[in-house]
Parts: structure tokens; C-alpha cells; sequence
């Protein structure tokens, strides 16, 4: 079987709500982050995350949004579209889409998913969001963290390597 081209999951903010907004038949999961290197973390993350509902909505900050979280000096290493096209590629994900906010609560409000997900590094009481999808009778799932894996740590890692 051929795989499907991963930019044709990539959309825009009006083409995943008119495809998974409420009313749907099909169970959202969404989840959001910066995937600036991806690693073996935000591959468990994503996998456990699908394996929560039918489809998958992954929000990446654009680049803008990395920076104004301060993540550090060069970052994002890899360009929004990139970063998009590389989370895009993964089977367990069905969509991909930019954010340039600091945090995509407009996005979630909008979608209001079935199940909003974060990596074992957050408390449920701190993920946005969280308030309005359980409102709407969704739910807030915390998977478990990776050790040892970070893109942070891979930097330094990198860093440390002779040349």
C-alpha cells in the first residue's frame, strides 16, 4: 500500500474545523506542541495519543510562537513547515495544523475535542484548554513522559559530540 503524500495533512485552521468541529461522528484526540526535533517522546505521545479516538488533530506552533516561548537561542532549529510536514509523515497522525498564538486554546475552543492530550511533563490542571473540552464532556489524558527524552537534551547532547 502507498503511502498517502504527509501535505495533504497538513491544514489550515478554517479546514480542520469544518472537518472535525462539532457535530461529528468520529472521535477527536488533539494534541499541540512544537516538535522541533522529533524523538522517540513525542512518537510514544502521538502513537498513545491516537490510539485514544479515530482521528488525530496535531497543532505545531509556528515559529513566531516558539519564539516568544523562549525556548532558546536558534530555536526553532527546523522551519514551521518542516516541523509540520515531519509530524505530518507519522501514521498515527490524520491532521496537521499551525498555530501562531502562544498556546492553541483558540484552536481547541473552536475544534472542542473528544480527548485534549499532553506528554507526562504537564499536570492536567495546567494544560489549556482543559476547562472548556471537559466542559463540552471531553476529557483531559496525560501520557506517560519518556525519560531522557527531550528535544532540549538532544541539543545538548549534540553539542557535547566531537566533530
Amino acid at each position: 500500500m502507498k503511502a498517502t503524500d504527509p501535505r495533504e495533512k497538513i491544514r489550515t485552521r478554517a479546514q480542520v474545523l469544518d472537518d472535525f468541529a462539532r457535530p461529528r461522528s468520529r472521535r477527536v484526540v488533539f494534541t499541540n506542541g512544537v516538535f522541533d526535533l522529533l524523538h522517540a517522546g513525542h512518537v510514544s505521545c502521538l502513537v498513545g495519543a491516537a490510539a485514544l479516538g479515530d482521528v488525530l488533530v496535531v497543532a505545531v506552533n509556528t515559529d513566531d510562537s516558539v519564539r516568544r516561548l523562549g525556548k532558546g537561542p536558534g530555536r526553532p532549529l527546523m522551519s514551521e513547515s518542516e516541523r509540520a510536514l515531519v509530524v505530518a509523515a507519522l501514521e498515527a497522525v490524520d491532521c496537521v495544523s499551525l498555530f501562531d498564538e502562544d498556546t492553541p486554546e483558540e484552536l481547541i475552543a473552536g475544534l472542542l475535542p473528544d480527548v485534549l492530550v499532553k506528554g507526562g511533563d504537564y499536570r492536567p490542571e495546567d494544560v489549556v484548554g482543559r476547562e472548556v473540552v471537559e466542559g463540552a464532556g471531553g476529557s483531559v489524558e496525560i501520557l506517560p513522559f519518556v525519560a531522557g527524552q527531550s528535544t532540549s537534551d538532544l541539543i545538548r547532547r549534540i553539542g557535547e559530540m566531537d566533530p
